[in-house]
């Protein structure tokens, strides 16, 4: 489970009595998925086309197998291989911070907010990579976040690999089994793709594609 940085830290252990509310973060906090639009954001227009061109044999990959962990792995090597640790970060930071007022859905801050004020320990958990989405979770002041993490080598530096399986589907369920316990319930949980529905499954107010407005 993510810190989100030390100015933020995840409050543990977590009380029966305090409910567990999970969170999607791309198109359900947000309009549009993030770490798309983080790439492009880092690269610029340029860079951003040369890369998607780089990208078109593992694109054409993808329509046979599939496999959204191996076309997001493609994308993280051709964009984020070799960026240090920390360079990612004070990035991550700034694009947060750019997009933040176009980016959030604001029915989903709402309902982000009212989970707050009755107590509730509310987690994020996305496919999109932790580093990138831990200053969104910082902003919204989230207990937790789990998503898919990025492998860094010897000398902090992003290989482009994934440090586990893409964080959708069953995986969701398992991450959050991993970290409260194989017989946790969540009092809610919203989400807005099939990626979503295992997740929703284990939750007393089930919420897919309720939120719909835009900033």
């Amino acid at each position: 489970m993510s810190d989100m940085g030390a100015a933020s830290p995840i409050r543990q252990p977590v009380s029966e009595a305090v409910p567990i509310v999970a969170f999607d973060f791309d198109g359900t906090l947000t309009i549009r998925d993030s770490f798309t639009a983080f790439l492009k954001w880092r690269a610029g227009g340029g860079g951003w086309l040369l890369g998607l061109a780089r990208l078109a044999p593992a694109t054409a990959a993808y329509a046979r197998h599939r496999d959204r962990g191996r076309i997001k792995a493609a994308a993280a090597t051709e964009f984020l291989r070799g960026v240090p640790r920390d360079i990612l970060e004070v990035e991550a930071e700034a694009f947060a911070a750019e997009v933040w007022d176009r980016f959030m859905r604001p029915d989903a801050l709402k309902v982000w907010a009212e989970w707050g004020r009755r107590g509730a320990h509310r987690v994020i958990v996305t496919a999109s990579p932790e580093t990138t989405v831990a200053p969104f979770a910082r902003r919204l002041g989230a207990e937790a976040l789990l998503g898919t993490p990025l492998v860094f080598d010897g000398q902090d530096r992003v290989t482009g690999a994934f440090a586990g399986p893409n964080c959708r589907g069953e995986e969701k369920v398992r991450r959050l089994r991993a970290v409260y316990g194989d017989d946790v319930r969540l009092a809610a949980a919203y989400g807005d793709t099939s990626g979503d529905t295992e997740m929703l499954g284990i939750a007393d107010e089930p919420g897919f594609r309720v939120f719909r407005a835009r900033p």
